[in-house]
């Protein structure tokens, strides 16, 4: 078979019964490979009297597969060679079809409607298709270019990719290896032709399996994501193609299905062109009833004819992991990691090169023949998994950091609009490092809540990745051009920051900020004033533009800088033994000055992470250990919404007690939120055990006349004592350090059987000196401290114990992570077993509920829940549920 055109003749005569469904605003229209056969003849038709001959080339600007595809087939049975084109609704789309026709050598363009472009020559698609059938066709040979596909210009103009009737060929049969095809099943495909594996994936592959075919609009989907299901319950899809991002789509909340739609005709959803988030691709199976193997992380490229990895495992092979491995390679195509790390292929569907640019075909294949990806990766035991692209990448001081990697995390931001933030580098002149700008479109139009925005993704660069972005800019929806798989061009974006053409919105949000961070005040006393000194150093800014009220982690203060700024602090004003615990708890020149100065406060429990936003304040209760640092990263992503203040246990500073009863702790809680806010609503929370001593809050503030709207316990049941069989001295170190971050949850779970049965002084000796000395430092933690921070956590515990439990309050929502927390009792379990004991305690709650309680499951072990990168999933539900009780509701 020389070339692909015997594909649909094949298909026309052996295939009588299958169809194609092509689904458009005005209804549904059926067809069969024998129409689509005889239809792209009559265009052949059209195209021959258009004056074109074997060779030449075609643009084609067609937007419905009912017109596309008869154009395609009527180039191949021509010996034309068809280009797509994407859509032409954006400016970057415009410049492309321009640059494509230079290119290509001005072309004729076939079109959907006669349009008026200077120099171009047009023919609508009505006046090829009205001609009578061609009685003969052109055949071509192997080595003969098929199709020209246009790179998607992300990293500058377009290529035009030269795919051959061999390379194609050679595809269809090595990627039926694994899709397993046969003329009984149905595909689906909605994204634009201009896309290769809309083309190869889904039209040319089932056309060589003689499987039936689904064609929906792009537009479509996008305005009603839950469309793509409907259309595969309603058409009985078996396979089909979609990229990551309407996966995020369709996870989100406001996307609900009703039971009458039936998905058990799935197969599989092959999902590529971008990285798939593990958490992702488990939410969505999840969500939609779909099992485990139904999704298939994928890789491909166009130089590949579309889709040539695959991984048909997930997630069974990629638990632990963030990002899901794309699998094994087809038949006949062979991959290899260079030294530099990365990816390169060689095979018989691999592209000789780009049309009319030898420069570019040179630097794409290495001196033996191989394709350079420019993908980094890696492959264990044939599996390959990408680790980033070396061209989508930002580095700072002299580290990558992987645009798609940072745009996934901002993605899951409420106030992020889906699939439109950008992660990508700029360089200013006389920079000696690239610098990470983050552009973003906002879904709202308040100022207040898009400072909280702003601040959410700039503190979730900073927790993420340790660096602080140069520029958050907040653009609107139609700067961000795309290509038809939905990726965003950032190397436009970067050329109009660096042209000025987002002056106006920079100073725009630079206003926003100052507003919203309060009016410039000026340091008052000496200690404030060599304090401004330190923060100016810090962020690389001028004395004069730091307020005294402006918040340390506001102004992008990461875990470094506080090491950083402990030392200085140290030095400057002779205070060496500043806790990073007192930099945290107050964050703001003012509050640190007062600290430092003032005499030893009274213990106060509530310790104020957040005091910004008019609704009212979420007290949350610590988790065992009695410390607060485990809500730090959870509290950042409260700004400018509603306070958040922690509790803190007693006996950290010196001189202190430890609480001796329930009883005492208790009092001391109610009292300190009451003196804070001392009427109702409360919303109220605890993470870990501190979900216990935040209910029995609740029950205190109730017998005191006042109503508390939320309460929500963060992956804690409400009876600790069958918690406590096993959970001896070793247990609690385990718990503690996991909490601390001295040591990993794999750690956790067999340092206790290390440890069990050695003095209580070897125990923690042990811990700290398995710790790393980075992180110890981070904490201003030693031995000394260590032990006294122990002590108190075995106190904190028996006081726990002290409580049972009883009463109602109105309503619970229980924030449970993916795997139950490392206890002794769960030890000869099978983890399915022991997640399944932890819900059965965790519903305990609905005994002390008047209303059903909400149970929502957030990713990640219960350890890591308020940590990256969890914490970005687990705020935005927490949010959601506080804001679902109490709406604006402000304290009175």
């Amino acid at each position: 078979m020389p070339n692909i055109g015997r594909l649909l003749t094949r298909a026309a005569q052996a295939h009588p019964t299958s169809t194609l469904h092509y689904c458009s605003e005005t209804g549904v229209r059926q067809s069969d490979y024998a129409e689509l056969l005889d239809e792209a003849l009559r265009v052949l038709t059209g195209l021959r009297r258009q004056g074109l001959r074997p060779g030449d080339n075609v643009l084609i600007l067609l937007d419905e597969a009912r017109s596309f595809l008869p154009t395609f087939w009527a180039c191949v049975f021509g010996g034309f060679v068809p280009c797509p084109l994407p859509p032409g609704t954006k400016d970057a789309d415009r410049d492309q079809h321009r640059h494509m026709h230079e290119l290509l050598g001005r072309p004729l363009l076939v079109a959907g409607e006669r349009l008026h472009l200077p120099g171009v020559r047009i023919a609508t698609f009505e006046e090829l298709a009205r001609h009578e059938p061609a009685s003969d066709t052109y055949d071509s040979g192997p080595d003969d270019v098929a199709v020209l596909m246009a790179t998607s210009g992300s990293t500058g103009l377009p290529k035009a990719v030269m795919l051959t009737h061999g390379n194609l060929l050679a595809s269809m049969p090595a990627k039926n290896g694994f899709h397993r095809l046969t003329p009984a099943d149905v595909t689906l495909n909605w994204v634009g032709f201009d896309h290769v594996a809309a083309l190869l994936e889904c039209h040319l592959l089932p056309v060589f399996a003689g499987a039936s075919q689904v064609h929906a609009s792009p537009a479509a989907i996008l305005d009603e994501p839950l469309d793509f299901l409907r259309l595969i319950a309603r058409h009985r899809v078996t396979v089909t193609f979609t990229p990551n991002f309407l996966l995020g789509l369709l996870n989100s909340d406001r996307y609900r299905l009703s039971a009458e739609v039936d998905l058990s005709c799935l197969r599989h959803i092959v999902s590529g062109g971008e990285a798939v988030p593990c958490a992702t691709g488990t939410a969505f199976l999840a969500k939609f009833g779909l099992a485990d193997g139904v999704l298939w992380p994928a890789f491909g490229m166009t130089e590949t004819c579309a889709g040539s990895v695959y991984s048909l495992d997930f997630p069974d092979a990629d638990r632990e992991q963030e990002f899901a491995a794309v699998g094994r390679p087809v038949e006949n195509l062979d991959m290899r990691i260079s030294d530099a790390g990365e990816l390169q292929l060689h095979g018989p569907m691999i592209t000789p090169g780009y049309y009319r640019n030898e420069e570019a075909t040179r630097a794409a294949f290495t001196e033996d023949g191989w394709l350079r990806t420019g993908d980094i990766g890696r492959i264990d035991d044939g599996r390959l998994t990408l680790i980033g692209r070396n061209k989508d990448s930002i580095i700072v001081n002299g580290v990558n950091y992987y645009s798609h990697d940072i745009e996934t995390a901002l993605h899951q931001l409420d106030g992020v609009a889906p699939s439109h933030v950008a992660a990508f580098p700029t360089r200013p002149p006389g920079s000696d490092t690239e610098q990470l700008v983050i552009a973003f479109h906002p879904t709202t139009d308040d100022d207040r809540a898009l400072f909280g925005v702003l601040t959410a993704v700039r503190s979730t660069v900073v927790m993420h990745w340790a660096f602080r972005p140069a520029l958050v800019i907040p653009l609107p929806r139609e700067e961000f051009a795309k290509n038809s798989l939905g990726k965003i061009s950032r190397s436009t974006l970067r050329t109009k920051l660096e042209a000025g053409e987002f002056a106006g919105a920079i100073t725009r949000t630079s206003d926003l900020v100052r507003r919203h961070q309060g009016e410039y005040s000026p340091p008052c006393t000496p200690t404030e004033e060599a304090l401004v000194e330190i923060y100016a150093d810090l962020f690389d800014m001028k004395p004069d533009e730091i307020s005294a009220t402006a918040d340390f982690f506001d102004l992008g203060g990461t875990s470094l800088d506080l090491l950083r700024l402990r030392r200085a602090v140290g030095s400057r004003l002779d205070v060496p033994d500043v806790e990073t615990s007192t930099l945290l708890i107050a964050p703001t020149v003012r509050a640190l000055a007062e600290r430092i100065t003032g005499e030893a406060r009274a213990y106060d429990p509530v310790v104020p992470m957040r005091d910004d936003g008019d609704k009212a304040p979420l007290f949350c209760v610590h988790p065992g250990a009695g410390e607060v640092l485990a809500l730090l990263d959870l509290s950042r992503y409260f700004t400018g919404d509603r306070p958040f203040h922690a509790l803190r246990a007693r006996g950290f500073n010196e001189g202190e007690a430890p609480f001796a009863t329930h009883t005492d702790m208790l009092a001391a809680y109610t009292d300190a939120i009451q003196a804070r806010q001392p009427h109702g609503p409360y919303a109220l929370a605890g993470y870990s055990s501190g979900s216990i001593v935040a209910f029995a809050i609740a029950q205190e503030l109730q017998s005191r006349g006042e109503q508390v709207a939320f309460l929500g316990s963060i992956d804690f049941p409400p009876l600790l004592r069958p918690l406590l069989t096993g959970l001896d001295f070793s247990v609690t170190i385990s718990v503690l350090a996991l909490f601390l971050g001295l040591i990993t949850p794999e750690q956790s779970r067999t340092l206790p059987a290390k440890l069990r049965g050695r003095p209580a002084g070897e125990q923690l000796a042990e811990v700290i000196g398995s710790a790393s000395e980075r992180r110890l430092q981070e904490l201003d933690m030693d031995l000394a401290k260590f032990t006294d921070w122990m002590t108190l956590a075995e106190s904190l515990k028996a006081v726990r114990a002290e409580y049972d439990p009883s009463g109602t309050v109105p309503q619970i929502a229980v924030f449970h992570g993916a795997e139950p927390p490392p206890l002794p009792m769960f030890d000869d379990m099978p983890p399915v077993e022991a997640r399944a004991l932890w819900l059965e305690l965790l519903h305990d709650w609905d005994r002390f509920s008047d209303r059903p309680v909400r149970y929502v499951q957030v990713p990640g072990e219960h350890h890591m829940l308020t940590t990256r990168p969890h914490v970005v999933t687990l705020q935005a539900r927490l949010r959601r549920e506080i804001d679902r009780c109490l709406g604006d509701t402000s304290p009175t």
